[in-house]
């Protein structure tokens, strides 16, 4: 293992807005977000549980997008977003076809 100090440099999307269209993207992102993550908990074996147990593999967050507390849909919100700006802010442009 490396010894060193990480020091994270993400891409300032401060000054990034993104339209009504994109923030309406940004929600369709996020439950597809929480579906890839929980296909692949899925697949390791992981399953419902009302507490995080990593022992017995179970995860409360294994439901629906709409069953989500807010607080973990907003996780996967924040995740969508800064996506679609580091994707303008890197001189992208996002079209509906």
């Amino acid at each position: 293992m490396t010894n060193f100090l990480y020091t994270p440099t993400p891409i300032d999307t401060s000054d990034v807005e993104l339209s009504e269209e994109l923030l309406q993207l940004v929600e369709l992102l996020a439950e597809n977000t929480h579906d890839n993550w929980s296909a692949g908990r899925i697949a390791e074996g992981w399953t419902y549980g009302p507490v995080r147990n990593d022992e017995l593999k179970q995860n409360p967050c294994l439901v629906p997008y709409n069953e989500l507390p807010e607080s973990e849909k907003e996780y996967d919100r924040v995740t969508s977003m800064e996506t679609l700006k580091a994707i303008q802010k890197l001189g992208w442009k996002i079209v509906r076809v």
